[in-house]
């Protein structure tokens, strides 16, 4: 009986603690979205009324749409390269053993370790001394390097939960190493392929510090653009162009969640 008091104790705090940590996490865009709705001139919770006005200025507002744009089409391609870059690495670095894999591994992750401004400073350095500067290279390595680790820790994880058993059975029966990878390797492994991927673009979509070092041809992130305008400005606006940035990456994550199921990430 007082064990059993004791696991229903220790359930009940752990239900509350799951609940005060999801709270804290929801509740700051839970409060930037509301405050978008406010008829009021300034930013302010609680709204002073309620009003679509700051979404139609914004959708209006050449500025952040491009930016907008710029961030969605970085992302998609930022993300589709390290999925194919990270699975090639974590692959070789799951399933063989060759010289310098402790270093690929290190240099993979390295990026985690490496302060951004750093980075974003080195980045823009040598796309400079390469007269680079004005095109969307640096801004698409930049997000890449950034995004290559969680690809990779990702991926390896889902490795390493693989069942390598049908794999060896359709060698086994004469299947070519990389018909078994299409058709075997490659679907099982979707879940953390597709998880992999939404880090990569949640990573190059929300990015700030790196983006400021490496805009080119006068174009901007949306992050970036937003943290331009709060230096002079701090009117709705803002919250109303954070909202769609939340949705935007809400629509991605309930995309893969309708084609997959949420509950088979990795």
């Amino acid at each position: 009986m007082h064990v059993d008091l004791i696991d229903r104790a220790m359930a009940a705090s752990g239900a509350v603690i799951r609940a005060i940590v999801y709270v804290m996490l929801a509740l700051p865009a839970l409060l930037v979205i509301v405050s978008s709705f406010t008829s009021g001139d300034t930013l302010n919770f609680p709204p002073a009324g309620f009003s679509v006005r700051w979404y139609r200025e914004a959708w209006q507002n050449e500025l952040f749409m491009t930016a907008l744009w710029t961030s969605t089409y970085v992302a998609v391609l930022v993300a589709a390269m390290a999925l194919a870059i990270g699975f090639t690495a974590a692959f070789a670095v799951d399933r063989f053993s060759f010289p310098g894999k402790g270093f690929l591994q290190a240099l993979a992750f390295s990026p985690l370790i490496i302060p951004a401004v750093v980075l974003g400073i080195g980045l823009l350095q040598l796309f400079a001394a390469l007269n680079l500067t004005q095109t969307i290279y640096p801004l698409l390595l930049g997000h890449l390097v950034l995004a290559i680790p969680y690809v990779m820790r990702t991926i390896l994880a889902s490795l390493s939960l693989h069942n390598r058993v049908i794999e060896e059975a359709a060698m086994n029966l004469r299947a070519p190493p990389l018909k078994v990878i299409r058709r075997i390797t490659l679907p099982l492994m979707l879940p953390g392929l597709l998880s992999a991927a939404i880090f990569a673009f949640v990573t190059s979509f929300g990015n700030v510090t790196v983006s400021a070092f490496l805009t080119y041809g006068g174009k901007v992130t949306l992050p970036v653009q937003i943290f331009t305008y709060v230096d002079t400005s701090y009117d709705p606006l803002v919250a109303a162009v954070s909202s769609l940035m939340i949705l935007v990456t809400l629509v991605v994550i309930l995309m893969v969640e309708r084609l997959i199921g949420a509950e088979r990430f990795a």
